[in-house]
């Protein structure tokens, strides 16, 4: 990566960003050092970012425009840098996340991302083949800014339901995974989140093929999002929907209440 002076600020939204953020810096006369501290965040992040090799959280472009006096010119670019941030495929899902008024999910294999920890996310991320460092870091910072939806003042209904095996497949070092499971206990406590497991005794369940997200829009048909090996993909066709609709509620039926699930994740943390 060429230093700060050389990149090309048309290069990425990453780029772009970072370039801003220099410029405005240099403007208000802060040293990296100085910005950092009154960000109260790392100098490493701050120099990283302006380099484009990590991607901004929002809470990080807020806190830079109210350091450097940009009037909200940071937070206005932070869309683009974050949906960036995502591969090309999965772009679309992000704007129908932001509107969905409902989110219905099936996840046989692991964490739904917008439940995962830090460290959940790092140790599945990392396993992607070739990606390098930057891509990864890259890659949580955006997965873990996705989960602001479910705390913003008008959130949307997010309906889980996972397989149990999720609860005992090590992600991780023990510890990841017991900070993973504690902290699924406290999103089902959140007023709009509900939280179901299928239990691991059940012999054969309809959504064994794959995960998927069923996205209910004000005023629009359903949308569903289907998981594959390698990438995903987006769906309004009404076979698609409806297909996958009944799927989620044949899933839904076999899985435990929620209160009896909140049970079995207390028990899970004693376990690891």
């Amino acid at each position: 990566m060429p230093p700060a002076r050389e990149l090309d600020p048309g290069s990425s939204a990453l780029a772009f960003f970072g370039s801003e953020l220099r410029q405005h810096r240099v403007r208000a006369g802060l040293s990296q050092e100085q910005l950092a501290e009154r960000l109260s965040y790392s100098l490493s992040l701050v120099c990283a970012i302006e380099l484009a090799r990590r991607t901004p959280s929002r809470d990080f472009a807020e806190r830079a425009d109210q350091a450097l006096g940009t009037g909200g010119a940071l937070v206005r670019l932070w869309p683009l840098v974050r949906n960036a941030a995502h591969p090309a495929w999965f772009r679309p899902w992000l704007e129908i996340e932001q509107a969905a008024l409902a989110l219905l999910t099936w996840q046989p294999l692991l964490v739904p991302g917008l439940l995962q920890t830090e460290e959940y996310a790092r140790e599945v991320l990392s396993q992607e083949p070739a990606a390098t460092d930057e891509q990864i870091e890259a890659a949580i910072t955006a997965r873990m800014s996705r989960k602001a939806i479910l705390h913003r003042p008008d959130p949307p209904m997010y309906g889980v339901v996972i397989d149990e095996w999720v609860l005992y497949r090590p992600i991780g070092a023990p510890a990841i995974m017991r900070a993973q499971v504690r902290s699924l206990i406290e999103s089902a406590c959140l007023p709009n989140v509900t939280l179901q497991v299928v239990p691991r005794e059940c012999p054969a369940v309809a959504g064994l093929t794959g995960a998927f997200v069923i996205a209910r829009i004000p005023g629009d048909p359903d949308l569903v999002y289907v998981e594959s090996a390698r990438e995903g993909y987006v769906s309004d066709r009404p076979p698609d929907v409806e297909s996958i609709a009944r799927r989620f509620d044949v899933i839904r039926s076999l899985a435990l209440p929620v209160n009896t699930t909140l049970d079995l994740l207390s028990k899970v943390v004693e376990e690891i």
